[in-house]
């Protein structure tokens, strides 16, 4: 009896090791196991590929459309994007050389300055232009935006600069004002505003709408835009807005632009009225700090009453010679 029991308890034993080791065992191909599966899921971080669709990028049929508008013949240079082929390379080369803009890997200069034209010349919208040029409209947008940096790098040398009307101009309409670097007024353009801001930009007439303000030479180029006022202010406020940002309407001394009676007549800016002829002479365009502030004077009153009496009695003259 002692020795069955001594054998069993050896037996328990030794099923007990077996155990262990047993358990040990597992433990150790366990983690051999996970650090095999971390070695390969290292290195598949350095070997994967994805399987994505290649895009394939043909660079003559994407041109196709810009040869056939651009580069076959004026008319039809002119007609999508305002100039001729001459003026039309011209201002590539300007926009590269003097803009910086680029040429990038899938799009040359002159399809990102065709792009620019023709959605400014006929009012395009974005989704048409890339069906056209075969780009996607992050592209279009991109391009449109990079075109209209370089522009503005150029707005020395391309935006129209006022010039005054000189003493001896021969217009009948702009002969009498002496200095007058052209006219200016304020438009209003309907927009859509939330409704907590429809009071702000209601007009006197009702409309919802944003009061704009345009100034022009004499052969009605613009030269300055003012947008974004609410159409609750009056034009006085967006003009005053005007001459006293820094990059704002220019006033030299001694010019000045034509308004209409719902401006201020004051130096720089003649306001129509009724009035009679006194000598008055305005000295011309001297370098000095222009116009910031819109202040009648005295001086520029009487100046106005000697202009209309001017006007009117050459006018009578002109009259008596006919008849």
């Amino acid at each position: 009896m002692a020795r069955f029991s001594l054998s069993l308890r050896r037996n328990a034993e030794r099923t007990k090791r077996i155990v262990v080791v047993l358990t040990i065992w597992l433990q150790l191909c366990n983690i051999v196991s996970s650090l095999l599966i971390l070695l390969a899921s290292e290195a598949s971080l350095f070997s994967y590929r994805p399987r994505v669709r290649r895009y394939l990028h043909n660079f003559y049929a994407n041109r196709d459309y810009l040869r056939r508008i651009l580069h076959d013949n004026d008319e039809s240079c002119i007609s999508m994007v305002r100039m001729n082929r001459q003026a039309f390379f011209k201002l590539c080369e300007m926009l590269e050389s003097m803009g910086g803009l680029k040429t990038t890997k899938n799009m040359l200069i002159d399809e990102q300055v065709g792009i620019f034209l023709h959605i400014i010349a006929h009012h395009v919208k974005n989704r048409v232009i890339g069906r056209n040029f075969r780009r996607s409209g992050e592209t279009v947008s991109r391009c449109f935006h990079n075109v209209l940096n370089a522009v503005m790098h150029l707005q020395e040398l391309l935006f129209k600069k006022p010039e005054p009307i000189p003493t001896n101009s021969l217009d009948h309409r702009w002969r009498w004002f002496k200095n007058c670097l052209g006219a200016l007024d304020g438009t209003y353009i309907r927009v859509n505003v939330p409704i907590k801001d429809k009071a702000r930009f209601r007009t006197r007439k009702g409309d919802i709408a944003t009061n704009m303000l345009g100034v022009c030479t004499p052969n009605m180029q613009f030269v300055y835009v003012l947008p974004g006022w609410e159409g609750s202010v009056a034009d006085g406020r967006v003009l005053r807005d005007a001459i006293t940002r820094r990059h704002g309407l220019k006033v030299p001394h001694g010019c000045y632009y034509l308004v209409d009676a719902g401006y201020t007549n004051c130096e720089g800016f003649l306001a129509p009225f009724r009035g009679q002829r006194d000598d008055f002479y305005i000295n011309p365009i001297v370098e000095e700090e222009p116009i910031t502030a819109i202040d009648p004077t005295n001086a520029w009153t009487n100046w106005r009453i000697g202009l209309a009496r001017e006007m009117f009695n050459e006018w009578q003259t002109s009259r008596q010679i006919e008849n």
